[in-house]
């Protein structure tokens, strides 16, 4: 009753502050709709109209005393009930003008007084009696609030060690269908004098929620409505601003602005007074110009978004601009001159100026016999935490009608993914239901179908309480083809789910038999499966996980694993303990490894395993219900389960598997319990769907190379290859090229392929394919064409050609696996000429501007063998129009991989000289100096390489130095990497030509860092290669002399990194290191104007 009198009734204030209904026709069928009900209470709930409200209802009544008869002492000004409460206080206490109610008894026994005045006593209550529910239950059950009506303030109820829990219970759950039923009440009452239609804001708000985010390529930061209730029109406006055609509020902050509360209504879109407190208030008032849209509102707000949006091209199409032209509510003629009238002067040049019009539409009637209670019950828990958002969101996927397909094609489409952070997508990483779209209803029709009337009548049948009754309308509500989407809507529509629900919880066990097998089979639709969550369903199902009767378990764990598809009801089951109950069926099923008996006990015992199987494929689609299942013990019973020979049972047993195996914990788990060996076993069944599963659990497992070995050693890579065959099965194909692919990453398991032609067939399946199997095709083929015996059967098997193909694709995993490939292949002369002859290098060159990171880099690095093994690949780079500054462009990435791989391709384009020289021009060393700093070794290694290159053109080697780049690279030294020392000695070599350079690598202790390298064999032949420099040469270093002035020894700094090069970059030995800091540089020497004592060695020339 709260949710209705904030949501629908028409107050002369807005918010929840003080004011008086206004005079209405909407407010007066509402209190009538309130009169009616409390009337009737006293005789149809005898035993809760007894109940003691917490707080007495008070309001000043115009009845005198005189009015009160029979059951009440009455003196002149007070009138006390006989009735009392167990402190002996009065439960009615009216002393003139005020009155104190305190039970629905003593409430319907005063509108019987009232006669003709109830309608202003209900007013009154009303009015003074904003929120009835805290001072019927108490202060805990604050209606206000949507977060705490319906079932979470039943959830509290039934935490409570308060005797009457029960009664209190009862009553919450009739208040709330006193709420439903105003609610639909008010709509329906509205929809006769307007019509709105929310389409056209709906597809703006969700097609800028797509393009916002965090990040200066984003048009928004956030966009989000003011409210998550939607009523069933769609609309997320009070029944009582639709009437002035709002049809919803929302939240949006711009990149260059302040947070904007915005109105989108009927006449257009403007800026409203904003939210007035935590509550979640709106400030209805308008206080800017109206708009056409949502976009053109934005537009003329913020620069930042109108930018954003002409670089990502955003335009809304015409066919939503006609819906935004038209925008919902159809006023009449008076409605509309009246808010032409309202609008001021400004206002109507902006009316003008954004050309809004007033259509009419023809009015369309909808009947609404039920509302949409979206978010209204257990708002606070379907927010839940932060974390656990974000722990169902990574492990979400899409789903399909079949949940054995979904479970394996969806999730293999996110692991292919996995790593590609999305930018823009059309698809959520949630099921479709995660998003909870928006209900829809029946729509108005005299040629609704038969079985919608039927079903009707049955459910007034179920609602009378006899229970011979109730069991026939159950059993005939099962003669319908209830999988049909107008018998399942039906039910919902006329109450059913309620008494559904409700029957659940009754002590009749063919009760809730027949009640479950009917929502089992209806929760197969997606509204059906949110209205049983709102309406509380799941926490009964799983008490009822409990029972006794086992046909009651297998019912409720069926229904449980079809109402579990979506984030809310998974935390749902969580947090009433169900993860636990499901586990604890799995062992159920004692021996489960024998074949089949006939005993029907048993036969009994693996059906409610299977069935709790099923529930936790379901639920194991979030990592903290993963953990869950973890704690209760779930892998060892899972593990013998996979075991069994009924192959009803594998398949769910194999799907929780393949789910919770996106964890590493259960990676481990696996490999304990020996898992992998009965994985393999059950490749070989005959069961398409088993085969399926299998292969997409070793998919998801193989990410470790002992698990790949695993497969290997028992014997699964053969029918692995054995399945790639059977290309007509696109779900199994997907899962068994997926699970190739991981297997692939290991050596061993490639060699086992090739034996297997493994190579030649995912080459014939590199066309014509559906993108899930392309991705994993194409990565198997990645992997395989490291070694270069299958690079060259990729060739000789014509699959070049068509992996070029596929650099024109848009799937961002599949980009990233087919550059991978490329470049592989580009190892080999002869394919990098067929991959030129086929313009792949542009392609690979054209992907460097592909907005995904992961996409930049795999380009990248596929275009250093591209460089390398092109014939005259200087003058094919040069060809590329824009190309040499695009790649210097990408050095200002903020991805460490794009910029290691943008630094080793730069070290491939600057081997030739012009090339060399442009990059220059466009500022490479400027931009190469800004990264020094890093400590990611990767990035150092390709940094270091790169700038040894790029110190043979023109004056680079003193631009590095004054960009600060030399000493980040002295410090290169402590690494423990290899290869970063190996690059770092490239380019400290290349560095050391510039005297200021030699300078400053001895002030940042080169010589020191040196000497922690570890000690190689090779160190005695450095310093016999080094000691006639040491000693003197003939052969004077001209150059550096010119530059700065090295007293001595001290030069031999420089002189060092020319040894470590010609030597392949082995230790200096610990003789040459004491004599090259037997002296320190004096401070003066940077000012000194000659080079003394030691001549120099020619430079060696540069070692590649």
């Amino acid at each position: 009753m709260g949710v209705a009198l904030t949501k629908s009734v028409q107050w002369t204030a807005a918010g929840y502050g003080t004011g008086a209904l206004e005079i209405t026709p909407l407010n007066e069928a509402i209190l009538k709709e309130i009169i009616m009900f409390v009337e009737s209470f006293i005789y149809k709930h005898p035993q809760e109209a007894k109940f003691v409200f917490a707080e007495p209802l008070e309001w000043n009544t115009s009845l005198e005393p005189s009015a009160f008869e029979s059951g009440y002492v009455v003196s002149e000004t007070t009138v006390k009930s006989e009735e009392v409460d167990k402190n002996g206080q009065p439960l009615l206490f009216l002393s003139v003008p005020q009155i104190k109610i305190r039970s629905f008894g003593q409430l319907s026994r005063l509108l019987l007084i009232a006669k003709t005045a109830k309608l202003k006593e209900a007013q009154a209550c009303v009015e003074a009696n904003r929120d009835p529910i805290v001072k019927i239950l108490g202060s805990d059950y604050n209606t206000m609030k949507e977060d705490s009506i319906a079932l979470n303030i039943l959830g509290k109820i039934t935490r409570d060690d308060d005797p009457e829990s029960e009664i209190k219970m009862k009553i919450a759950m009739l208040l709330k269908q006193l709420d439903l039923h105003l609610l639909n009440h008010s709509l329906k009452h509205i929809s006769l004098e307007i019509s709105l239609s929310p389409v056209a804001v709906k597809k703006d708000i969700e097609l800028l929620k797509r393009f916002s985010g965090k990040g200066d390529q984003t048009v928004l930061e956030s966009i989000e409505y003011t409210s998550d209730y939607e009523f069933s029109n769609g609309c997320r406006a009070p029944p009582w601003r639709q009437t002035h055609g709002e049809i919803c509020y929302v939240l949006v902050k711009p990149h260059d602005g302040e947070t904007l509360c915005i109105t989108c209504s009927a006449g257009g879109v403007f800026l409203n007074g904003g939210k007035t407190d935590d509550e979640g208030d709106v400030n209805y008032e308008r206080k800017s110009s109206i708009y056409k849209d949502l976009v053109t509102f934005l537009r003329e707000k913020s620069p930042k978004f109108s930018e954003n949006m002409s670089k990502q091209g955003i335009s809304v199409n015409e066919d939503q601009q006609k819906d935004n032209d038209q925008l919902g509510r159809v006023p009449k003629k008076e409605e509309a001159a009246a808010f032409r009238k309202d609008i001021s002067g400004t206002d109507k040049r902006s009316l003008e100026k954004n050309q809004i019009n007033f259509g009419r539409n023809q009015m369309i009637k909808r009947w609404e016999p039920s509302l949409n209670w979206k978010t209204t019950v257990n708002y606070k828990e379907s927010k839940g935490s932060a974390k656990e958002i974000q722990e169902d969101k990574r492990t979400g996927k899409l789903e399909k009608t079949r949940p054995s397909i979904s479970h394996g094609r969806a999730q293999l489409l996110r692991k292919s993914a996995e790593k590609i952070e999305e930018i823009i997508s059309d698809s959520s990483s949630e099921s479709e239901e995660d998003e909870e779209p928006p209900d829809h209803r029946q729509e108005a029709s005299a040629d609704l179908p038969s079985e919608y009337w039927q079903i009707q009548k049955l459910v007034k049948y179920l609602k009378g309480g006899n229970q011979t009754a109730t069991v026939i309308a159950l059993c005939s509500m099962r003669d319908f083809n209830l999988a049909q989407e107008t018998c399942q809507l039906a039910i919902r529509d006329v109450g059913g789910l309620e008494v559904l629900i409700n029957l659940l919880e009754t002590d009749e066990v063919k009760c809730k038999i027949g009640s479950l097998k009917i929502l089992k089979e209806i929760s197969d639709n997606p509204q059906i499966r949110r209205n049983i969550v709102d309406l509380g369903g799941l926490p009964i199902m799983v008490n009822i996980l409990d029972s006794p009767h086992k046909s009651l378990k297998c019912l409720a764990a069926e229904t449980i694993a079809n109402v579990a598809k979506f984030k809310r009801a998974r935390r749902v089951v969580r947090q009433h303990g169900g993860i636990t109950k499901l586990v604890a069926l799995l062992d159920c099923a004692h021996d489960s490894t024998k074949p089949a008996q006939s005993s029907l006990y048993e036969a009994r015992d693996v059906e409610v395993a299977r069935c709790g199987a099923l529930a936790l494929w379901s639920c194991s689609k979030s990592h903290t219900n993963k953990e869950a299942i973890r704690k209760a013990g779930g892998i060892p019973l899972l593990a013998r389960l996979l075991k069994t020979s009924h192959e009803n049972m594998l398949i769910p047993v194999v799907g929780t598997l393949q789910e919770c195996a996106s964890e590493e914990n259960y990676r481990a788990a696996i490999k304990a319990e020996r898992i992998i060996e009965n994985l393999v076993k059950n490749l070989n069944s005959e069961n398409e769907e088993l085969q399926e599963h299998c292969a997409m659990a070793i998919y998801q497992c193989a990410e470790d190379k002992e698990t790949r070995d695993l497969v290997r050693l028992h014997g699964g890579l053969k029918p692995l290859a054995s399945l790639l065959n059977n290309t007509d099965n696109k779900e199994r194909l997907a899962a068994v090229t997926g699970a190739i692919w991981k297997c692939s990453i290991s050596k061993e398991n490639v060699t086992k392929f090739r034996e297997y032609k493994v190579i030649e067939t995912l080459v014939g399946l590199s066309t014509d394919q559906p993108e899930e199997v392309l991705v994993n095709v194409v990565g198997a083929l990645g992997e395989c064409c490291q070694e270069h015996e299958n690079r060259v059967i990729v060739r000789k098997c014509g699959g070049i050609q068509p992996l070029v193909n596929l650099l024109v694709g848009i799937n961002q995993a599949l980009l990233v696996n087919v550059t991978k490939a490329v470049g592989a292949c580009a190892v080999e002369p002869e394919s990098m000429a067929i991959i030129d002859r086929l313009d792949g290098v542009r392609l690979l060159w054209s992907l460097l501007k592909n907005p995904h990171p992961d996409v930049k880099a795999s380009a990248a690095w596929a275009l250093c063998p591209c460089i390398e093994n092109a014939k005259d690949a200087g003058e094919m780079v040069r060809s590329f129009v824009g190309g040499l500054e695009l790649i210097v462009n990408l050095l200002k990435s903020d991805n460490k991989e794009v910029l290691a791989s943008v630094c080793a391709a730069i070290t491939n384009i600057a081997k030739d000289q012009e090339n060399l020289a442009v990059i220059t021009d466009h500022g490479v060393v400027p931009l190469l100096s800004k990264l020094a700093n890093t400590n990611n070794n990767k990035l150092r290694h390709h940094l270091a390489e790169a700038i040894s290159r790029c110190c043979m053109w023109g004056r680079n080697r003193v631009a590095f130095g004054e960009h600060k780049a030399v000493a980040p690279l002295v410090r290169y030294l402590k690494s423990n990497d290899t290869n970063v020392h190996r690059a770092t000695a490239q380019a400290l070599y290349q560095l050391s030509e510039d005297a200021d350079n030699c300078i400053t690598m001895h002030e940042n202790g080169a010589v020191k860092n040196l000497s922690l390298w570890p000690t190689l064999e090779c160190s005695g032949m450095i310093w016999t290669h080094c000691n006639p420099y040491l000693l003197g040469s003939s052969n004077s270093r001209a150059s550096a002399s010119r530059v700065a002035g090295v007293s001595g020894v001290h030069h031999h700094t420089a002189l060092i990194f020319i040894f470590l090069v010609e030597t392949g970059f082995c230790h200096v030995g610990q003789t040459g290191l004491e004599l090259l800091t037997s002296s320190d540089l004096p401070a003066s020497s940077s000012q000194n104007a000659g080079i003394r004592g030691v001549s120099h060695c020619a430079q060696p020339p540069f070692i590649c």
